[in-house]
């Protein structure tokens, strides 16, 4: 293969390797479809790589004669190790799509419709964006939510009825919804949380993930101004900070989720329902500053924020203070200052000493500066 010159007009320009499935986008440019969909959809990108145009629209029309052009090419130099590349399956229609999703509201059908929904989704982003304008969503999160209340009141095992919401909760988070989505999929009552609470109760290890890759989705994209973070509230109600605490525990040893969880923590801390909750918990407070430190630069970013909110806003509730002295919180906190972890900590750890240094003045491990600004 290295012998050979590949005509340069069978490369994409994006990743500069021969098209397996040249598309052609609005301003004439042909592209490889995987490199362009994850240009635009995932890059959220509205103007054309190389014309740096913007883009009236985002539809892609396959380029046939170029790609049978690549395949006749490919054949001619098999002897060199060129492999032929295969003829693309085209993206599915809405049509199709529509009549999938319909047909997935039927227990008979579901498990069925759920399975070839996944490996649509898996395909590639065209087809992901279509689900999701043919409103797979809210098709998704109603199988998800009467899902867990089957789940929650059926079988002992539960087994074989938390199935078609496990499919549903899977598809749901490679869908990788827009803002629209995420924002519509919470109900009055909230009840789309609590069955995402449910599931990360549940013995589906991927469900547990995917329910906090989900709920933390939604959160990031609440209105902070809408009835004061309602979506946090219903998640607090739901009992979203114990599962989370709970999940700490059990995985602690594992980075990306302990990332995942502490994210959410610290959007659900940011209300006062919240901190509370994470007070009330009995490993609370402790989990949280173990993660300082000992997990990533992000965990321990987003731990010492928790702590921050929690001694800026929930201090005067007794004993919080002897607690977090206690449980060595003010230890980490006073170590983290010694370390190369980053400013952002580093000042965050620093705000919080300073603001409670008069009642943890007597801590050997507590900065001199910040001791003798309090003398006895």
């Amino acid at each position: 293969m290295d012998e050979l010159d590949v005509p340069t007009f069978f490369l994409c320009p994006i990743s500069l390797e021969i098209m397996k499935d040249p598309v052609i986008l609005s301003t004439g440019i042909t592209y490889d479809r995987m490199s362009i969909e994850k240009w635009i959809f995932s890059g959220k990108n509205d103007t054309c790589p190389v014309t740096k145009q913007k883009l009236g629209d985002s539809e892609l029309t396959p380029n046939h004669t170029l790609r049978r052009l690549i395949q006749s090419w490919c054949t001619l130099n098999a002897s060199y190790g060129v492999e032929r590349i295969p003829t693309p399956r085209p993206p599915i229609s809405k049509s199709q799509l529509m009549k999938l999703l319909n047909d997935s509201k039927s227990p008979k059908l579901q498990m069925e419709c759920l399975r070839k929904l996944k490996f649509i989704v898996s395909e590639n982003e065209t087809n992901k964006r279509c689900m999701e304008d043919a409103g797979a969503s809210e098709i998704l999160a109603s199988i998800i939510t009467s899902g867990s209340i089957v789940s929650s009141n059926g079988n002992e095992d539960g087994f074989e009825l938390s199935r078609p919401d496990d499919e549903a909760l899977d598809i749901m988070c490679h869908l990788q919804l827009s803002e629209k989505s995420l924002k519509s999929l919470n109900g009055e009552k909230g009840e789309f949380i609590e069955s995402l609470m449910r599931l990360m109760q549940c013995d589906n290890y991927e469900s547990r993930t995917y329910s906090v890759i989900l709920l933390k989705s939604i959160l990031k994209v609440a209105d902070p101004l809408q009835k004061s973070g309602r979506n946090r509230i219903k998640a607090v109600e739901a009992g979203a900070v114990s599962v989370m605490i709970d999940f700490l525990c059990d995985h602690s040893s594992q980075r990306r989720v302990c990332e995942m969880v502490l994210v959410v923590l610290d959007q659900l801390c940011q209300c006062a329902e919240g901190r509370a909750e994470l007070l009330n918990h009995g490993a609370g407070l402790a989990v949280v500053s173990k993660k300082i430190l000992r997990v990533s630069q992000l965990a321990s970013e987003k731990a010492v924020k928790i702590i921050l909110s929690i001694a800026k806003f929930s201090a005067t509730t007794p004993n919080v203070l002897q607690e977090m002295l206690h449980l060595g919180v003010v230890g980490k906190l006073c170590l983290v200052l010694q370390t190369e972890c980053g400013e952002k900590i580093k000042d965050r750890a620093a705000e919080i000493l300073k603001l409670h240094a008069r009642a943890w003045k007597n801590t050997s491990c507590l900065p001199i500066n910040l001791r003798t600004s309090y003398p006895s």
